[in-house]
């Protein structure tokens, strides 16, 4: 098979998903930057309306583009599933996923006699979008928790196993309450406390403990909503985003299989997410002001590396971890 080793990607490869065109949001294209440069996972949680699918279809188009050994990953998946459009072709473009919120576990994981790639592996490196997370059945969610701490799948079957790659980066949108508008300034709440709780309970705290970052995204203004787009392209975006990714991949060297924040272990949040002082204080009086988990703790941390990578930083200052602790959303509302 011949395959071009040709890599570049434009954001034409997703026509009509550039970050120019998104109104306002300022806080959570910040987010999407930020989950771009470290492979961190991403929760957009606002109103009907608000903007989130529109805005998680453009974190494709500010990725890194493919490396040459990522796009035969991809491709020989993409293979195996029979999804290769052109034969002998290499896929060049980051995947995109985004199943329905009806989609069985099997169909997340694979399966079959002969075990094919479900929508994680379809994912690897790069977007699994799963719109509406609360609408998903808890069982099923749940199959995404192996995958997300250790980046590949086993599927077995009596006479055989196959492991397939899940390296991705997981992002996911939901209303904040049963009839979407708690916190909304428009529109009043009409669910009870015991409805908001049963709600989030579809979410287990284990996966939202494997999410980055949780960011609350509010409908416009009026004359937000009349105004002509005025934020950065993707181009210009992902510009940064390259640049702080390259810096990680530096500093890296030597550690096999790290090529991101999000991937960083207990050993490595150790040597390079060292904290002075005040950074210690300001995260202790997080975590007991939110309950946070150690595994919750250890995010803020890996965040807060990308937020000083994107800066151009070597160490960690107070204000990026204050910046990334803002990106818990989920754990303030609750």
């Amino acid at each position: 098979m011949q395959i071009d080793s040709t890599t570049q990607t434009t954001t034409a490869s997703y026509p009509g998903t550039d970050l120019h065109d998104v109104k306002g949001q300022a806080h959570a294209r910040r987010a999407l930057e930020i989950a771009a440069a470290g492979g961190h996972n991403l929760i957009f949680v606002g109103p009907p309306g608000s903007g989130k699918t529109m805005l998680a279809r453009r974190l494709p188009g500010i990725l890194p583009p493919l490396s040459f050994a990522e796009s035969l990953e991809v491709t020989r998946i993409h293979s195996v599933a029979g999804l290769l459009k052109n034969r002998g072709s290499l896929v060049r473009d980051r995947p995109f996923r985004s199943p329905h919120h009806s989609a069985s576990g099997p169909s997340l994981v694979g399966g079959g006699s002969f075990p094919r790639p479900g929508e994680i592996s379809l994912s690897h490196r790069g977007v699994l979008f799963l719109d509406e997370l609360t609408e998903f059945k808890r069982d099923v969610l749940e199959f995404l928790r192996q995958p997300l701490e250790d980046g590949y799948v086993t599927i077995s079957r009596t006479k055989l196993s196959v492991m397939f790659p899940a390296q991705f980066t997981l992002v996911a949108s939901t209303n904040p309450c049963p009839c979407g508008y708690y916190g909304d300034t428009i529109q009043q709440c009409t669910c009870s406390p015991r409805q908001r709780e049963q709600y989030w309970a579809k979410l287990s705290g284990p996966l939202m403990d494997r999410i980055d970052l949780q960011v609350a995204v509010n409908r416009l203004k009026p004359e937000e909503i009349t105004q002509q787009p005025t934020g950065e392209t993707s181009i210009s975006v992902r510009e940064r985003v390259q640049q702080a990714s390259d810096r990680a991949i530096t500093r890296f060297q030597g550690e096999a299989n790290l090529r991101c924040n999000a991937h960083l272990q207990s050993r490595h949040l150790q040597k390079w997410c060292k904290l002075d002082d005040a950074s210690r204080n300001l995260l202790e009086a997080a975590i007991r002001k939110l309950g946070l988990s150690a595994r919750a703790s250890d995010r803020i941390l890996k965040v807060a590396r990308t937020i000083a990578d994107l800066a151009g930083e070597d160490e960690l200052k107070t204000n990026h971890v204050a910046e990334a602790i803002q990106y818990r959303t989920i754990d303030r509302m609750q």
